[in-house]
C-alpha cells in the first residue's frame, strides 16, 4: 500500500500528493477484462531511489490471474482486429492525449520511483505519448501486396494480419516510454496486449493503465496489465495463449525467454544489452566531441540502452581528450531530482551494487579512476543509490570494464592505434546495439560505419534516435527490433490468399 503522507514517501508534494495518488491504485494494480483487480500474490516493495523509503508495497499477480489476463486478451482479440484501422488509430491517439493531459502527476510518479530528474521524468511521459501517436499513423498504412498469377482468372494477394495476444515485458529504465513502444505497434496491428512492468519501478505504468481505462472506452480485454517478478514473467511466456513476447531487459533473461518460448514456438522480440563504443579519430573536433560524449554517457545516469559504454581514442589525441573529458565530467552535478541536476540516483540498490562492483573490479585489475568512483560526499548522499560520474583510464581491452555492460555513470577511455584498431576492439564485444564515431573525414565515416557490427551508428552527434526509424541490435544485443515500419511489422504475420474466379 502507499504511504499515508508525502513526507513518509520522501517526495515533496509538489503539485500532487504523490503518496495519496499511489495509494489510489496500489491496492488494485492489475487490469484484465476491463476491470481492476487486487493482487493475489505477495507484494513487492517499491522504493524511492533518492532515499530508499518505501513508496508502495505493490501486490503481485498470481499465476491464475496471469492466465485470466491472457484469456481475456484472447477472447477480445477477434473483435478488436475487426474494429477497423481507423478505430485503432483513434484509440492510440486518445491514449497519447490522456498521457499529456496527466503529464504532471505521471512525471511526479516517474521521478519518485526511478530517480530521474524532473526534465527526464516529463520526457518519459512525452516520449511515451509520441510512441503512441506515431504508431497510430500506421493504421491506414499497413501494406499488402498483389502478385501476378499464371492463371488468367486468379489474383494472388499477401496480407499482414495480427499475431493474436502480445505479451509486453518491460524494463525498469524508461518504464512508461518502453511500455508505449510495445503497446502501440501491438494494438495498431490488431493484437491485444498483456503488459508486465518491471517490479522495480512499476508505478507509472500502473497509473497510466488506470488513467487510460478510466478516461477512454477501451474494449474489455484489449489492454491488460499484471504486476510481479520472475514468476509472473515465466507464467506469461509459458502460456500457449501468448503469440508473441516482446521483452526489453538483461541479456541472460532474454536468453531464458527465448529458450522457454521455443517450447510453444512463441515468437519473441528481444532488446537486450549493449556495450556501445565511441570511436574518436585524430581528426575529430574535440570542442564538439567532448561535451557530446559527456551527454551520451551521463545523460539519465547512463541508464539507457544505447549510452556510450567505452571510448576509443586515437593515440595522438588521447591525452588531450582525457584531460578535457575528465574536467567536463568532474563538473557534472548529481543531486535531488526535483532540482534538475545533471542526473539523480541510480534506479535501485541492486544496480548500485553492480555499478560499484564494476568500478572496484577495474581498480583491482590495474585501471585508474580519474574522477568519481563511488558515492558522492555529503550528508545528502548518505541514503539512496547515488553514484558519482566516473571516468576510468589506464585500461586494457581485456578488462571487464571494457567488455561487460555497466549501464551507469561510468566510462573507460582506451587509446587505439588507428581506425582499424578501434573497429577491431569495438567488434570484439558480444553486443552490437549502437556505436558512436567522431571524425572530420567523410571517407572515414563511411568505412567505419560500414564495418561496425551494430544496429545503430551515430556520427558526429550524441544519443537520441529518430522514433520513426528503427531501434535494434546485432549479435547478443537482441533479436527483432522496434520502432518505425520495420518494428511495427514484427507484430504481424503474412497470409497469402489465392482468388480464382
Amino acid at each position: 500500500m502507499g504511504n499515508d503522507s508525502g513526507s513518509d514517501s520522501g517526495v515533496d508534494d509538489g503539485i500532487h500528493d504523490i503518496a495519496s495518488v499511489i495509494k489510489e491504485f496500489a491496492d488494485q494494480p492489475i487490469w484484465y477484462g476491463g476491470q481492476r483487480h487486487p493482487g493475489e500474490a505477495p507484494a513487492i516493495a517499491v522504493r524511492n531511489p533518492a532515499n530508499e523509503d518505501v513508496l508502495s508495497d505493490l501486490a503481485s499477480a498470481s499465476t491464475e490471474q496471469v492466465d485470466a489476463a491472457l484469456a481475456a486478451a484472447r477472447d477480445a482479440q477477434y473483435a478488436w482486429n475487426r474494429s477497423g484501422p481507423s478505430a485503432r488509430s483513434t484509440l492510440l491517439h486518445d491514449m497519447a492525449k490522456v498521457l499529456r493531459d496527466n503529464a504532471e502527476v505521471l512525471a511526479e510518479v516517474v521521478m519518485a520511483e526511478s530517480g530521474k530528474t524532473w526534465e527526464m521524468s516529463h520526457a518519459d511521459v512525452e516520449v511515451g505519448a509520441v510512441m503512441l501517436d506515431l504508431n497510430a499513423e500506421w493504421a491506414l498504412r499497413i501494406e499488402g501486396e498483389i502478385l501476378p498469377s499464371d492463371t488468367p482468372t486468379e489474383e494472388i494477394t499477401i496480407r499482414r494480419e495480427p499475431l493474436g495476444v502480445v505479451v509486453a515485458i518491460c524494463p525498469w529504465n524508461w518504464a512508461l516510454t518502453i511500455a508505449c513502444r510495445k503497446i502501440g505497434p501491438a494494438l495498431v496491428t490488431g493484437n491485444t496486449v498483456v503488459v508486465k512492468p518491471s517490479e522495480v519501478p512499476p508505478l507509472s505504468t500502473v497509473l497510466a493503465m488506470k488513467l487510460w481505462h478510466e478516461n477512454l472506452e477501451i474494449p474489455p480485454g484489449v489492454l491488460n496489465l499484471v504486476t510481479g517478478g520472475g514468476e509472473v514473467g515465466k507464467a506469461l511466456v509459458t502460456n500457449p495463449i501468448s503469440a508473441m513476447v516482446s521483452f526489453t531487459g538483461h541479456r541472460d533473461t532474454g536468453k531464458r525467454i527465448m529458450e522457454t518460448a521455443s517450447g510453444t514456438l512463441t515468437r519473441v522480440a528481444l532488446e537486450l544489452g549493449s556495450k556501445a563504443p565511441a570511436i574518436v579519430l585524430k581528426d575529430a573536433d574535440l570542442d564538439k566531441a567532448v561535451p557530446t560524449l559527456v551527454q551520451s554517457r551521463f545523460w539519465c545516469a547512463g541508464e539507457f540502452c544505447n549510452a556510450t559504454e567505452r571510448i576509443l581514442v586515437e593515440r595522438p589525441i588521447v591525452d588531450e581528450f582525457i584531460k578535457r573529458y575528465t574536467a567536463a565530467v568532474s563538473e557534472l552535478k548529481v543531486g535531488d531530482p526535483r532540482e534538475n541536476p545533471d542526473f539523480g540516483p541510480l534506479a535501485n540498490g541492486a544496480h548500485y551494487e553492480k555499478v560499484d562492483g564494476a568500478v572496484q573490479k577495474a581498480r583491482s585489475e590495474g585501471a585508474t579512476v580519474a574522477t568519481g568512483g563511488g558515492r558522492p560526499e555529503g550528508a545528502d548522499f548518505e541514503k539512496g543509490y547515488w553514484y558519482a560520474p566516473t571516468v576510468i583510464t589506464d585500461v586494457t581491452e581485456d578488462m571487464s570494464i571494457m567488455r561487460d555492460e555497466t549501464f551507469g555513470p561510468v566510462v573507460p577511455v582506451l587509446a587505439v592505434d588507428s581506425a582499424e584498431h578501434a573497429i577491431e576492439i569495438a567488434n570484439s564485444s558480444r553486443y552490437g546495439l549502437a556505436a558512436y564515431l567522431w571524425t572530420s573525414s567523410y571517407a572515414s565515416a563511411m568505412t567505419v560505419s560500414r564495418d561496425l557490427e551494430v544496429g545503430e551508428v551515430f556520427i558526429n552527434r550524441g544519443s537520441g534516435e529518430a522514433l520513426h526509424a528503427h531501434h535494434g541490435g546485432h549479435k547478443e544485443s537482441g533479436y527483432g527490433g522496434e520502432d518505425g515500419k520495420h518494428g511495427m511489422v514484427k507484430y504481424t504475420q503474412l497470409k497469402v490468399v489465392y482468388h480464382n474466379w
